[in-house]
């Protein structure tokens, strides 16, 4: 019996690969859709337990998950299990390489910060001197944030600012700021150029805003879409004469049996690394030798906090704590903008917060007392930084190790330079600045941030560009070597911006997904 031919084989069910499926199924497109991991079953796998009733009581099983630093005993199985699918890193360089392998990926668990990025990061090379333009710009992707946005149901307060582009927002209700966050905003703006606004939110829809519950029912209901589960993509395959993609052997989880899927196209929308090490492991689109390179993500980890001492002690007045802010880029914003690092980072402020324990070496009763002297009365302030692009920080396929189905592991090899020192300097600096001058005492300091891979917003493997010589893909995710392949997650960024990647990574899969369904209308893929 002759295997069915698909039209486009989706591999990756979270964002990318939900807004392929979604936009495909509705042109007609017939869509098969593979993911590693199981559906989720909140109703099997979540249930609650007492710490002492875990084997490891709450810490978790060594070695499972040594580097997901968010996970512990309680939350171990929504991750992947680092003994089964391995990677590798230089021990002086550590990359924490955060994995999800459900129906839905890390659509199930983000943290829903919404925004898009601007011509400050699309342009970034025309700022800063370096050449790392993206193809396009804000404008081309705008009525594709507008329309992800409005799946999503995007909260936030427009703003009016380029670097913090407004969209498509459900309107925003907030109440007169409390004085510490009025304070903060009257400080930022006089000595440092801040503005101040607040955080964008995706509401979605039921508690959820993944993939599972905005863009594959919806995929689902057109009948043009198939899933299948616990199906490990191992290599997508060429034909020998076209050199066109015409499919994939899978793995099933379970069994270990191989297979082939045959498809007129092929989406890749597994994640940034998984993507990448999908086509290497598969030999494809790496003529221009830059597959693999330019991997980077954001700073996180720095903080400051300060204590309001007329809030302390439990007297603080009614007014005078509690809120939030939001601050956007405000560093490198113009050429004359000369500082020891480029590009720039947002601000988080919260106020109305106590003291972490870990902030004094203490024990006991005395350590209670500080807490207790403490509570209520901080503020806070931390930070996304972006990381810049270098051709050095590189993702390789480790022919010495395999994951549990005997495939190639991935090698990363990621090092922080003076760049990310000096902009972690900087902004650390100047939230403590802006806590002094208001008055405030100083708790804790902290200008360290986690190794690369924490943000767990790893993107640039497979950039695009209109140079097939310097890029991977061209302005419309298509491969510049494969015209049938496309890679829709964030391994298509040039730069990453301070931003969460997720809204632009929704945009330009469904922009990339119109185009396909496009050219396969037209005959020229297909």
């Amino acid at each position: 019996m002759p295997t069915k031919i698909y039209d486009v084989l989706i591999v990756g069910s979270g964002h990318s690969g939900g807004m392929a499926a979604n936009i495909l199924t509705k042109e007609g497109i017939e869509c098969l859709m593979l993911n590693a991991g199981p559906e989720p079953e909140f109703e099997h796998n979540r249930v609650t337990k007492a710490t002492y009733e875990l084997p490891f009581h709450g810490f978790g099983q060594p070695g499972r998950l040594p580097h997901v630093y968010q996970a512990n005993e309680f939350n171990a199985n929504q991750w992947v299990d680092e003994k089964e699918a391995p990677y590798t890193h230089d021990p002086a360089n550590p990359y924490n390489w955060v994995r999800v392998r459900l129906v839905g990926g890390r659509s199930l668990f983000w943290a829903r910060q919404s925004f898009r990025l601007s011509d400050y990061e699309f342009k970034a090379g025309d700022l800063e001197g370096t050449g790392q333009n993206w193809p396009i710009s804000l404008a081309d992707l705008d009525p594709y944030y507008s329309r992800v946005e409005g799946i999503f149901r995007v909260m936030g307060r427009k703003e009016g600012w380029p670097e913090f582009p407004d969209g498509n927002f459900v309107e925003m209700q907030t109440g007169p700021d409390s004085q510490t966050i009025a304070k903060m905003a009257e400080v930022g703006k006089q000595k440092h150029g801040m503005k101040f606004s607040k955080m964008r939110t995706s509401l979605g829809q039921n508690g959820l805003a993944s993939s599972v519950n905005l863009l594959l029912p919806d995929a689902m209901a057109t009948g043009k879409l198939q899933m299948v589960s616990n199906a490990i993509v191992r290599e997508i395959t060429t034909d020998k004469n076209t050199g066109l993609a015409n499919g994939a052997y899978i793995v099933d989880r379970h069994s270990r049996r191989e297979m082939h899927v045959k498809a007129r196209a092929v989406v890749v929308a597994a994640g940034c690394l998984e993507s990448t090490r999908l086509l290497l492991n598969s030999g494809l689109c790496n003529s221009s030798g830059v597959l693999g390179h330019y991997l980077h993500d954001q700073i996180y980890g720095v903080q400051v906090v300060a204590s309001v001492p007329e809030a302390r002690d439990g007297k603080r007045p009614e007014g005078l704590m509690g809120g939030s802010a939001f601050v956007p880029r405000f560093r490198n914003l113009t050429k004359d903008d000369k500082r020891n690092f480029i590009k720039g980072y947002c601000v988080l402020l919260n106020s109305g917060g106590g003291a972490s324990p870990n902030f004094f070496a203490d024990y006991g009763d005395g350590l209670q007392k500080k807490l207790d002297h403490y509570a209520g009365s901080c503020v806070s302030g931390s930070i996304f930084g972006e990381r810049p692009a270098r051709f050095e920080n590189h993702v390789s396929i480790n022919k010495n190790v395999a994951d549990a189905w005997g495939i190639p592991a991935l090698h990363i090899e990621v090092k922080d330079g003076p760049n990310e020192l000096n902009m972690a300097k900087d902004a650390a600096d100047t939230i403590e600045d802006i806590f002094h001058t208001a008055g405030w005492d100083l708790v804790s300091k902290t200008d360290r941030f986690y190794p690369p891979g924490y943000s767990i917003h790893e993107v640039g493997t497979c950039r695009m560009g209109d140079n097939p010589k310097t890029s991977v893909l061209n302005k419309w995710n298509q491969s510049h070597d494969v015209k049938n392949l496309f890679v829709v997650d964030g391994a298509a960024f040039v730069t990453c911006g301070w931003q969460n990647p997720t809204m632009t990574i929704s945009a330009l899969s469904m922009r990339a997904s119109e185009y396909l369904a496009g050219e396969m209308k037209k005959g020229n893929i297909g």
